[in-house]
């Protein structure tokens, strides 16, 4: 793992092929810790999913930059709209010049087409985009957990589904791959503040996106985790029926 800020704790480290987590730790006002992860993918055109927090925008792009300049980056990508998602999204559009947001039909069309400064690129349920190496699945899930504009994004070249608020862990993140149980401390985190939709189509989502045959699930809040990710997956659907 490379600190890249000392005073936040901010760091990167690589999680799958050409992949990166960038991982920046907080303090709760309750004491316990959390943190907030973006995904870097570098490719002919690099792909940052989850613009992240305005206020960390400084810390995030001084990690990127010792991967690559961050003024190369052609897509930011946005699950839904929330402000850890999207907060800084214009902020890199400012930088990129090349840049656009990357999000689903629906997030473009209510939300993101009028609160970026540049024109997105809305993904339907199953299209496909390449960045070069790397072949990206756009996969559409309203409502999971939350956001009747969400969706993920499957490499298709890495198995790695950039999943989002799914298996949110409590915790700073410290270790950016593992291969433990994070259904267990994602679903206690849960329990404690309900934050997925209660939607009569979870059932179904939940086994598109099994479906993929992920081998690493990249989580936006906790580690990245690697195995049967389909089995986890479909395990996290047991539970949500439960």
């Amino acid at each position: 793992m490379s600190i890249t800020n000392q005073a936040s704790g901010t760091n990167i480290q690589q999680v799958a092929l050409d992949t990166y987590r960038i991982n920046t730790p907080i303090e709760l006002p309750d004491g316990g810790g959390f943190c907030f992860n973006q995904y870097l993918i570098v490719d002919d055109e690099p792909l940052l999913f989850h613009s992240g927090l305005r206020q960390l925008f400084p810390l995030v792009r001084e990690a990127i930059a010792t991967v690559l300049p961050p003024e190369r980056l052609r897509w930011i990508g946005v699950s839904h709209v929330e402000a850890d998602e999207c907060g800084a999204l214009n902020d890199w559009l400012a930088i990129a010049e090349q840049a656009r947001p990357l999000c689903s039909v629906v997030g473009a069309l209510v939300s993101i087409g009028d609160l970026a400064d540049r024109e997105p690129r809305g993904m339907a349920d199953a299209e496909e985009l390449t960045l070069g190496q790397h072949r990206l699945r756009w996969l559409d899930a309203p409502h999971l957990p939350h956001g009747w504009d969400c969706g993920y994004l499957m490499d298709c070249t890495s198995e790695t589904l950039l999943c989002g608020d799914l298996f949110t862990q409590p915790g700073k993140g410290d270790d950016a791959l593992i291969q433990t149980d994070i259904l267990g401390p994602s679903e206690s985190f849960r329990g404690s503040m309900d934050y997925f939709a209660h939607s009569s189509g979870t059932a179904d989502l939940i086994e598109k996106l099994a479906a993929s045959g992920p081998r690493q699930l990249a989580c936006m809040h906790g580690s990245a985790w690697q195995g049967d990710g389909a089995g986890l997956l479909r395990q996290l659907g047991q539970e949500l029926q439960a």
